[in-house]
């Protein structure tokens, strides 16, 4: 079994383009999103190859849809002045992982 994640520069300067420009707009807010979005992008593009059979993977988390663990995690992250983000971009990936599939 193998993983194949089919990711061009052009995708990846086109998401992070977005992201630094809602970042800006928003004064840094977007920047709690963005973890929710970088996972999803990864896992919407990767792929699992089994005994020749490729088999796209679908995560199923959406931005605004935990909102309540993004403002958790905003709270955390100003009290430990930024540290606290650090574990943030593991627990989204962590959440992001356990809400995808195989198809």
């Amino acid at each position: 079994m193998n993983i194949k994640a089919d990711i061009s520069i052009m995708d990846i300067i086109g998401h992070l383009v977005i992201w630094v420009i809602l970042s800006f707009i928003t004064l840094g807010i977007a920047l709690f999103f963005f973890p929710y979005s970088f996972s999803k992008f990864i896992i919407n593009r990767t792929s699992i190859i089994d005994g020749g059979i490729e088999r796209k993977m679908e995560c199923d988390i959406d931005l605004f849809g935990n909102l309540g663990h993004v403002i958790l995690w905003a709270i955390i992250s100003i009290v430990t002045l930024g540290l606290g983000y650090i574990f943030y971009f593991y627990r989204v990936w962590n959440y992001a992982l356990n809400n995808s599939r195989v198809l």
